[in-house]
């Protein structure tokens, strides 16, 4: 089984949806179910209802799962079993203030060494720990040897002893730490691969530590992205749907930065055929949202017009094809929807087109049908005063609210059906 893990405490972001379209796509290619895992048991931070957000998110890129758990269900097995990892002295408490912590994390800053707990606390005695009333955490005991994990696209990455650190598994409120809580819960579901990013691959490792404490050896494959290196500047997942990016071109983009040479339109079907894990690059990302734009668009021009139209909110193949007359100046369902609902509003007054607006709509009031935009012209020629180039300016302000646009020729026979709406 594939697992993917979300944070309750935070909105999907750009980043975790790429790792989740990777551990999709991989359990398709593995021919394995996908486990997506909660990480709920920071109750202080967490959004309420946030897990519906994030899972109907997923739903929007077709990330198909067999099963959701919430680690925070699995609260009575990771005490216990942390109770045994302390019976063994593979565990300990730890009843250093964050005040504590804070002066190691300073001092290791300032002498340019890496931060890390100088286990003062592994060294009580039983009975000091048991005379000791103030809050504690538990924390795993620091590796006598270095630890290896088995990375797809890296190969064995190694970490030495004072890099896995003696982490904190469960906190002051004998709540988990999601590191500990991924540790036990993928023994408990037999996960066997992985997806994450490389900022994680130390994390995996702490995982791998405290399975072998538990004598637990099935080989646990990890794929590290490389992370997209200007994350932090960009928006929640859930801005981008708002902003009239679709999921299909979101996917392909955040595919097509992950791998070499792949910056081609495509679906996640196709991608799921070819997908080989040489392919990832292995170095860090630049997110560029103007080829987001570009792909985007590309995935507009490529559906199909009724489908279009109706999320555009009509329901006619010729307004989907209208809307994608103006790809040459917008690139989002966003912004094409704005262009076609002021096709149909009432426009503002145009003071130097006053006088020829309300001969022309005077004309076009008594106008017969016509399937032809110069058949049109033609007409409101011979039955008004205005000149031809006066003509064709009125109907493009009265069309697209603006005296320049797409060529009325292309758009005409789009809104024919519609025309005495629009110009009423």
């Amino acid at each position: 089984m594939v697992r993917f893990r979300v944070s309750a405490t935070k909105h999907l972001d750009i980043e975790t949806l790429r790792i989740g379209i990777f551990n999709y796509i991989l359990s398709k290619k593995l021919d394995k179910p996908l486990l997506i895992s909660i990480d709920d048991t920071d109750k202080q931070n967490n959004i309420e209802n946030i897990e519906k957000e994030i899972l109907e998110l997923l739903n929007l890129f077709s990330i198909d799962h067999e099963r959701v758990v919430y680690q925070s269900e699995n609260l009575k097995y990771h005490q216990k079993i942390i109770m045994q990892l302390m019976a063994k002295k593979e565990a300990y408490s730890c009843f250093c203030s964050e005040e504590k912590l804070n002066e190691l994390k300073e001092e290791a800053k300032k002498a340019n060494k890496p931060i890390r707990y100088d286990g003062f606390c592994s060294t009580l005695s039983d009975e000091t720990v048991l005379n000791c009333n103030a809050p504690f955490t538990v924390r795993i005991k620091e590796p006598d040897s270095k630890v290896t994990i088995n990375d797809l696209l890296k190969g064995e990455i190694s970490y030495q002893p004072y890099e896995i650190d003696s982490y904190i598994a469960l906190a002051h409120d004998k709540m988990p730490k999601k590191v500990y809580a991924s540790a036990i819960d993928d023994m408990l579901y037999n996960i066997s691969t992985v997806v994450s990013n490389d900022g994680e691959s130390i994390n995996a490792a702490r995982e791998t530590y405290t399975r072998a404490l538990l004598s637990y050896d099935t080989k646990i494959d990890y794929l590290h992205l490389p992370e997209i290196s200007n994350n932090k500047s960009l928006n929640n997942v859930k801005w981008f749907i708002d902003e009239g990016y679709l999921p299909s071109a979101i996917a392909n983009y955040l595919v097509s930065i992950s791998l070499k040479d792949e910056n081609k339109v495509f679906s996640l079907e196709d991608i799921i055929k070819s997908f080989d894990v040489k392919n990832i690059i292995n170095n860090n990302i630049v997110f560029d949202i103007d080829e987001l734009k570009k792909i985007n668009k590309k995935h507009i021009e490529l559906m199909d017009n009724l489908r279009l139209s109706k999320i555009l909110s009509y329901a006619d193949a010729d307004i989907g094809n209208l809307a994608k007359l103006f790809l040459t100046e917008v690139s989002t369902i966003k912004e094409l929807k704005e262009k076609i609902t002021l096709i149909f509003q009432t426009k503002e007054e145009n003071s130097t087109l006053k006088d020829g607006i309300l001969e022309l709509k005077s004309c076009m009031n008594k106008a017969p049908f016509f399937n032809n935009f110069n058949e049109l012209k033609k007409y409101i020629e011979n039955n008004t005063s205005l000149k031809e180039n006066e003509i064709e300016k009125i109907i493009t302000y009265l069309v697209l609210g603006n005296e320049n646009g797409p060529d009325m020729n292309n758009i005409y026979p789009l809104i024919k059906n519609y025309i005495g709406e629009i110009i009423k």
